[in-house]
């Protein structure tokens, strides 16, 4: 059953393929997760502490621009527990995605998503950029098509890390 908060966020997404990612309210996702400068986790690994993964392509404009963005709440929040993960979707290579993360300076860690796993288990993301905001319980309580909205996104970090 969701929950009011959920399927306004859900239905916000007007993207069918995508609400079953927030349908699942008891079980949270989990899928590998290879890190281009790091051990290999797990996104069940990283329940805890607040995550916003973003779905991410080299040759994504919208992408691109997201990435000060992401830069600026990972510079702001990290030391405080947030995790910002930006996960390049499989047909990337992983060359083309150290060559633009070396080019743009980019700050957070980044994980490629080499067979898919983490899409599908986000619902099978298909559109980027796609970004989803888990609590430190691994559900999602934000997701968005397109650039996130960054002062929503801010809002509900405050919020998570208040409580903790």
């Amino acid at each position: 059953m969701l929950t009011r908060r959920r399927f306004l966020t859900c239905s916000l997404a007007f993207t069918p393929f995508l609400f079953s990612a927030c349908a699942s309210k008891d079980n949270a996702p989990d899928a590998p997760l290879i890190m281009l400068d790091a051990s290999a986790t797990t996104l069940a690994a990283l329940h805890g502490k607040p995550v916003l993964l973003t779905f991410w392509a080299t040759s994504c404009p919208g992408c691109i621009e997201e990435i000060p963005l992401l830069t600026a709440l990972h510079n702001t929040y990290s030391a405080r527990g947030l995790q910002v993960i930006g996960v390049a979707m499989n047909y990337d290579k992983e060359a083309q995605i150290r060559a633009l993360r070396d080019r743009l300076q980019v700050a957070y860690p980044l994980a490629w998503d080499k067979d898919g796993s983490v899409s599908a288990a986000m619902g099978t993301v298909r559109l980027t950029p796609t970004t989803f905001l888990l609590d430190p319980q691994g559900q999602v309580v934000y997701q968005k098509i397109g650039i996130f909205d960054l002062d929503k996104v801010k809002g509900l970090i405050e919020g998570m890390l208040a409580k903790s």
